[in-house]
């Protein structure tokens, strides 16, 4: 068996000092932490209150992420009182506020105490196609399919130019197709000016070739954008000008009105 060595007192009463000045050290290591800690915190209240630290105008903000509206203009819809201290500021208000007035997706508020200010940062929803439905009033879209009244660009910003792109149709109609759809026309060498879904068995896009019927929207979608893409070298017989629309509902087998003669022209795969 292990033998356990006895203990001497004098041992024993130098263990007990080690531990008292061990806790003492950490004690006083806590209370220097909070100290400081409090100290920082005191610090920074009467920093930010000082009348060196307070938003007097307009011009301590910072705008960034703006395109389409004016920093003057973002600046002139934040819910700010001037002068106002820094520590009063309250970022998730103002963000929340900003996003309530205009055409912005999401915001960010920083303070900053050197030199006193805001820093506003602004992701704006970027319209890309008009819409006119007979469910809704005349609008905007984004890439997300999000619907946007027009007014809300043209107030803040005088000089807006709504896109060219146009959607025709109740929005309910193509709003679960539209990240796809938009993806879609965006990438072919077609240009679209104009998709009508007023029928949802029958979507027709007005085209740099002319007006399109693609039938239902679908997973086909893609070819038969392609197939139009290739009618581009139609034979030579065929005058474009002449075209007045083409079916492509069936796009193994395009059918092209002509405006004379009357009857239609069935063309294989181009």
């Amino acid at each position: 068996m292990t033998s356990i060595a006895p203990v001497s007192r004098n041992e024993l009463s130098q263990r007990r000092q080690q531990l008292r000045r061990q806790r003492r050290t950490r004690l006083f290591q806590t209370s220097w932490r909070s100290a400081a800690i409090a100290s920082l915190a005191v610090g920074t209240v009467w920093v930010a209150t000082l009348p060196a630290w307070v938003i007097r105008k307009p011009d301590q903000i910072t705008i960034k992420g703006n395109r389409l509206l004016s920093e003057q203009t973002i600046r002139t819809l934040l819910p700010i009182d001037y002068p106002q201290s820094l520590l009063k500021v309250q970022p998730h208000w103002i963000a929340d506020a900003l996003i309530a007035k205009a055409p912005i997706a999401n915001a960010t508020v920083d303070r900053q105490l050197f030199p006193p200010g805001l820093t506003v940062r602004i992701q704006e929803r970027v319209p890309i196609a008009q819409t006119t439905s007979k469910a809704a009033p005349p609008g905007l879209l984004d890439e997300t399919g999000t619907w946007m009244p027009q007014e809300g660009y043209t107030k803040l910003n005088p000089n807006f130019r709504p896109p060219d792109l146009k959607i025709i149709g109740n929005p309910e109609q193509y709003r679960s197709h539209w990240a796809t759809f938009y993806r879609t026309i965006r990438q072919s060498p077609v240009r679209v000016l104009e998709a009508n879904w007023e029928d949802p068995t029958n979507l027709i896009l007005k085209t740099e070739l002319g007006a399109v019927q693609f039938g239902g929207y679908g997973s086909n979608f893609p070819t038969q954008l392609k197939v139009l893409d290739e009618m581009r070298r139609l034979p030579s017989r065929v005058n474009a000008g002449q075209i007045l629309s083409i079916d492509l509902r069936n796009p193994n087998s395009p059918v092209l009105q002509m405006n004379a003669p009357q009857t239609p022209v069935k063309l294989g795969t181009p």
